[in-house]
């Protein structure tokens, strides 16, 4: 049996291949009258405020981040750059070719499955007609909870809605947001992600020195749930007992 009853997933760059701002959302500048560039610098040194939710709902935030660029826009053309900017992160998101397929083998297997996501309000609006949606046992958005990554209480509310203990779950992520220490700190096991695409991956605050399991591709995962994963230092039972675990290693001939 494995020993994980769940396994949590990041969304941008986890079940997503890595994601950077496309083309679409220089119409979001053009709808506000900010220059692109300007918007974008906005857009990044503020994420955490606004995947928090603490500024309101997406016409409440766009104003606010509007005031920040030094730019006014009508209501008219706030309300269109919400629309715009919905389509564009939407045109940004990509599922990786595994995520469906290693969704449903994870629940095939028993398990229960779920999304942990530091993000805006476009996420929760575009996220239920995702061919992922039937796969997820549970949704958390930072954007709902009030919090972000590494905070435990994303990691607690999923574990909450799932009735497990955080022991009982398996988290993986790209490691932005220092999601991965975050989630050990929660009390679950984590997994990085370092799929090759995540070199352009736009990420913040990333867990740069970690040192715990690493996945070279998503469907990997499907294999990690059935073994015990062992601490740095720690022999596993299954090699301890081996009677030629202390032989030096040879050569074959040839070789």
């Amino acid at each position: 049996m494995p020993r994980f009853q769940a396994v949590l997933f990041d969304f941008f760059g986890t079940l997503t291949t890595s994601v950077q701002r496309g083309a679409a959302h220089h119409g979001t500048a053009e709808l506000l009258g900010c220059p692109s560039d300007a918007l974008a610098e906005v857009l990044d040194r503020t994420f955490y405020q606004r995947a928090t939710g603490q500024l309101g709902n997406a016409e409440a935030t766009l104003r606010w981040v509007c005031a920040q660029a030094g730019v006014r826009p009508s209501d008219a053309a706030v309300r269109a750059a919400v629309a715009s900017r919905h389509r564009a992160v939407r045109a940004d998101t990509r599922l990786r070719p595994d995520a469906v397929s290693t969704l449903a083998e994870l629940r095939h297997l028993g398990l229960r499955t779920g999304v942990i996501s530091d993000c805006t309000h476009e996420l929760p609006a575009f996220l239920p007609r995702l061919a992922i949606a039937p796969l997820l046992d549970v949704r958390v958005f930072s954007v709902q909870v009030g919090r972000c990554k590494p905070d435990p209480a994303l990691y607690l509310a999923a574990c909450r809605r799932l009735g497990l203990a955080p022991q009982d779950c398996l988290y993986v992520g790209d490691g932005g947001s220092q999601e991965l220490t975050g989630a050990e700190r929660a009390g679950m096991t984590a997994a990085r992600l370092a799929e090759p695409d995540l070199v352009e991956h736009m990420v913040f605050n990333a867990d740069l020195d970690w040192r715990g399991p690493v996945l070279g591709a998503l469907y990997e995962v499907v294999d990690l749930v059935g073994r015990r994963i062992v601490p740095a230092g720690e022999v596993a039972p299954e090699v301890a007992a081996r009677p030629d675990r202390h032989r030096p290693a040879t050569t074959p001939v040839g070789g």
